[in-house]
C-alpha cells in the first residue's frame, strides 16, 4: 500500500497579510500579565493612597510628644524636646480610666443589644412574610433621616419620664435606637444570601423556628455579625452629642465627652487631647483586630441578593 501524499495536500497555502501583521507583533501576552509600566504605577498609587491615610495618625502621635500646649503652632520644635509626659499626666491625673470604664460599658452593652434585636429583625424580615414586613423596613429607614438635634429634647424627656438621664441603660438605648435600623437592614441582606433550604432542614429535624435561627442560621452569618458589631461598638464609642446631654456625671462621662475637658473659653491643652485621643484609638483598634477577618466577607456578601 502507498503511503505517499498527494501534492495538494503538500502544497503551501499562500501568507496573507494578517498572517504577517500577527508575526510580526510577537506572541500575545498572556492572560493576566500586566506590563511593568502598569505595575509600578498600581502600587504608586497604593502607596500614595496608604501614606494620606497614616498622615494623619503618624501626625496625632508626633504632636502628642510635644510637652508644651502651643507645640502645635510650631511643631518643628518638637524634634528637640519629644517627650512620654503627656501620656504619664493623662492617666495619673485625669478622669481617663473612669472614661475608658463608662465608654466600654456603653459601647459593648450597644453592640450585644443592638446586635441581637438587629439579627432577629433581618431574619424575620428576611424569612417570614407577616403583613408589614416591607412596610416595617421601610419605617427603620425613615428612623434615619431625623438630625440628633431634633431628637435630644423629645429622647431627654423620655429617658427623664424613665429615670434614666445620668445612666448607662439610657444611653445604651438611645444608641440602639440609632444603629440597629442600619445594622437590621445590613443583616437582612445577608440572610437574604443563606439558602432557604437550611432552614426546612431545620425543620425536618425538628428544630423549632428559634432553634433554627440560633443553632443553624447564626453560625453561618458570622462575617455579617461582624460588621454589624463594628459598626455598633464605632457609632456607641465616638459620639459626642447624646452622651455630652444626657450623662450628667464626671465619672460616667465616655472618651468623647472626656476629651471636650481639655478645652475650655480660654485655654485649650491640645498637647494632653492629643495623647489622649492616642490612648482612646488603642480599645478600638483592638476591637477592629477581633472582627478584622470577617469583616470585609461581611461588607461584601450582604450585597449580592436582596
Amino acid at each position: 500500500m502507498s503511503t505517499t501524499t498527494p501534492p495538494e495536500a503538500t502544497a503551501q497555502k499562500p501568507v496573507t497579510p494578517q498572517v504577517l501583521e500577527a508575526l510580526n507583533r510577537g506572541p500575545a501576552p498572556r492572560r493576566g500579565r500586566r506590563g511593568l509600566l502598569a505595575s509600578l504605577a498600581s502600587h504608586g498609587i497604593l502607596i500614595v493612597a496608604s501614606l494620606i491615610a497614616l498622615f494623619p495618625i503618624a501626625w496625632l502621635v508626633f504632636l502628642s510628644l510635644g510637652p508644651d500646649k502651643d507645640d502645635y503652632l510650631h511643631p518643628g520644635g518638637i524634634w528637640h524636646k519629644m517627650t512620654f509626659s503627656n501620656y504619664s499626666f493623662v492617666l495619673q491625673h485625669t478622669g481617663f480610666f473612669d472614661w475608658m470604664k463608662s465608654s466600654l460599658i456603653v459601647s459593648l452593652g450597644t453592640t450585644v443589644i443592638g446586635v441581637m434585636v438587629a439579627a432577629t429583625t433581618g431574619y424575620a424580615v428576611s424569612r417570614m412574610r407577616f403583613p408589614g414586613y416591607r412596610k416595617l423596613m421601610w419605617v427603620l429607614l425613615v428612623t434615619q433621616m431625623f438630625p440628633i438635634a431634633v431628637l435630644i429634647v423629645p429622647m431627654y424627656q423620655i429617658l427623664s419620664d424613665l429615670q434614666l438621664i445620668d445612666s448607662y441603660l439610657g444611653l445604651i438605648l438611645v444608641y440602639c435606637s440609632t444603629a440597629v435600623p442600619y445594622s437590621a437592614w445590613l443583616l437582612k441582606g445577608y440572610f437574604d444570601t443563606i439558602p432557604f433550604e437550611i432552614d426546612e432542614a431545620g425543620r425536618v429535624d425538628g428544630l423549632t423556628p428559634f432553634g433554627t435561627f440560633f443553632r443553624l442560621i447564626l453560625p453561618l452569618a458570622k462575617p455579617g455579625l461582624a460588621v454589624a458589631a463594628f459598626y455598633n461598638f464605632i457609632t456607641a464609642f465616638g459620639e459626642v452629642a447624646f452622651a455630652s446631654t444626657f450623662m450628667l456625671d464626671d465619672s460616667k462621662y465616655t472618651f468623647a465627652v472626656g476629651l471636650q475637658s481639655f478645652v475650655s473659653e480660654h485655654d485649650a491643652q491640645r498637647n494632653l487631647m492629643a495623647a489622649t485621643a492616642v490612648l482612646v484609638a488603642i480599645p478600638v483598634s483592638a476591637f477592629f483586630y477581633l472582627v478584622q477577618k470577617n469583616l470585609v466577607t461581611g461588607l461584601t456578601a450582604g450585597g449580592t441578593k436582596g
